[in-house]
C-alpha cells in the first residue's frame, strides 16, 4: 500500500510509534467551524490514525519553546479519505484539531500527499493553538523512477537541534519535492535560509508562467503591429526572468 511506503521511509523508531484510530469526532469537536465542515468530515472522512508521536526522549532530539510556540512532540497521523472529498479543506481542519505539530499523510482518490503546519498559541486563549502560517502540501509521486526520492523524507536525515529545526526541516524537504517535480531535478538546500529562497523563488515562477500564459494569449488575439510588438517584448522579458528564478529555484545561485 503507497501509504505504508511513506510511512516505511519515514523510518521512525518502534518506540515512537501509537497506531491508534482516531474518531471522526475530534474533527468535528475541535475544528469544524461550520455545518458545512462537518458535513464534509462525515462524509469524506473514511479513517485517521494517530501513527507516531516523536518525543524529545524518544527521539533524542530537545523539545523547543518561545513566548508564542511550543515544539513538545510532532504528531504523525495519516488520513484516509473517501472518493470525492474535498481533500484540502479536510487536510487544514485536521491541522487545526490536532494540538501539535502534524506530518499528515493523507490518502484519496487523487493519491497520497504529505502536508505540515506550523502551530502557535492564539493570541486571546493562551491554552489554544492555531494556524501560523499556510499548510505545506505536496502530492507525493511514487513510481520507482520519481524525481524526489522518498528515502529523503527519513526521520535521520533532517536536522535535530530540536523540535521546531526538526520539523522546518521536513517542511523545506517537502518543498524540494514540490520544486523537483516542476523542475525534473532533486536537490535539497543546504540551510534554512537557502531552502527560504528557493520556495520565494518557486511561488515567483509559478507567478511569473500565469503572467506568461496570458500575454501569449494575448498576443494570438492583438490585431495592432505596435501593440503586438509591445507583447513580444513582454513575453521576452517574462521568459528571461522565469528563467533566472528557475536557477534560484534550483539552488543554483548558491552554488557558483
Amino acid at each position: 500500500m503507497s501509504l505504508e511506503r511513506v510511512v516505511s521511509a519515514l523510518e521512525l523508531p518502534a518506540s515512537t510509534r501509537v497506531d491508534q484510530r482516531v474518531p471522526k469526532k475530534l474533527l468535528t469537536e475541535h475544528a469544524a467551524a461550520t455545518a458545512a465542515d462537518k458535513r464534509q468530515i462525515q462524509d469524506g472522512v473514511a479513517e485517521i490514525q494517530w501513527l507516531a508521536s516523536l518525543k524529545p526522549h524518544l527521539v533524542g532530539v530537545p523539545m523547543f519553546k518561545d513566548e508564542h510556540r511550543e515544539y513538545v512532540e510532532i504528531a504523525v497521523l495519516s488520513l484516509a479519505l473517501k472518493p470525492g472529498a474535498k481533500t484540502v479543506r479536510l487536510v487544514e481542519l485536521l491541522h487545526r484539531a490536532v494540538p501539535y505539530p502534524m506530518l499528515l499523510i493523507t490518502q484519496s482518490d487523487a493519491g497520497v500527499s504529505l502536508s505540515l503546519a506550523h502551530l502557535r498559541a492564539a493570541q486571546n486563549e493562551r491554552d489554544k493553538v492555531v494556524l501560523d502560517g499556510p499548510v505545506h502540501t505536496v502530492a507525493l509521486d511514487l513510481e520507482a523512477n520519481a524525481t524526489a526520492p522518498l528515502a529523503a523524507l527519513s526521520l535521520s536525515r533532517q536536522r535535530r537541534d530540536d523540535l521546531r529545526s526538526l520539523y522546518e526541516s521536513w517542511i523545506h524537504t517537502l518543498q524540494a519535492f514540490g520544486i523537483a517535480y516542476e523542475v525534473g531535478q532533486f536537490r535539497l538546500s543546504g540551510s534554512p535560509e537557502q531552502a527560504g529562497e528557493r520556495h520565494e523563488a518557486a511561488n515567483r515562477v509559478r507567478a511569473l508562467k500565469q503572467q506568461l500564459a496570458q500575454r501569449r494569449a494575448e498576443a494570438g488575439k492583438e490585431k495592432q503591429l505596435p501593440r503586438q510588438v509591445a507583447l513580444n517584448v513582454e513575453i521576452k522579458r517574462l521568459q528571461s526572468e522565469i528563467q533566472q528564478q528557475t536557477a534560484r529555484m534550483l539552488g543554483e545561485a548558491n552554488h557558483g
